[in-house]
């Protein structure tokens, strides 16, 4: 938990450094594959800092996110099953694969529209070789809704939501961070219920 904190807190810290864009682009392309931490802290941030370019930042984490998509996708399917259980419990795994069986590659975005954990769903539809424009166009619609969201409320409302935000940051961040928890916490007790039903046979 503390690591988790203090990963929150490095990756905001990049808003106000000339590397911010730079930053926002490999934290949303690496968090679709592998890293812990969603993007949205620093796009938040940085919108906060630039209200007028929040649009921009939307797009360069929508693109980063769906490129880092992509890549976690290739990384499932040239890594198969094996890796899937290196890199995630088993209770993961069957969450996913239940999301898949019931509604196929658009399992992908509501992974990407809520904080449940979007590399493990990016990673799964590699290994059971989704089809893969589908999984793109999922992504695609799904990240860039959650992420120009953001964008367009500092878009249009400026000033006002920018002193908002500015007030409430902290508590905003508090926010994600017990939303990421949250999310991983949810995927882990479904996954040991699936199984338990999967065991029994009900």
């Amino acid at each position: 938990m503390d690591l988790l904190h203090d990963m929150v807190a490095w990756v905001t810290q990049f808003a106000y450094t000339p590397y911010g864009t730079w930053a926002l682009f490999a934290i949303a392309f690496a968090e679709s594959s592998f890293f812990p931490i969603p993007p949205d802290v620093l796009l938040m941030a940085l919108a906060v800092a630039h209200p007028s370019a929040s649009l921009w930042f939307a797009a360069v984490c929508s693109v980063a996110s769906v490129l880092g998509g992509m890549f976690g996708y290739w990384v499932g399917y040239r890594g198969g099953r094996p890796l899937l259980l290196r890199l995630f419990s088993r209770e993961k795994i069957k969450v996913v694969e239940d999301y898949y069986q019931r509604w196929d590659v658009w399992a992908v975005g509501a992974a990407g529209l809520t904080p449940l954990p979007y590399k493990v769903f990016t990673i799964s539809a590699g290994v059971f070789a989704l089809n893969f424009p589908r999984f793109v166009l999922a992504s695609v619609l799904s990240r860039s809704a959650r992420f120009f969201a953001v964008g367009v409320l500092f878009w249009l409302y400026g000033a006002p939501i920018q002193a908002f935000i500015k007030e409430y940051f902290g508590w905003l961040t508090v926010a994600f961070f017990v939303l990421l928890v949250g999310g991983f916490w949810v995927v882990r007790i479904m996954g040991k219920r699936a199984l338990r039903k999967e065991e029994t046979g009900s």
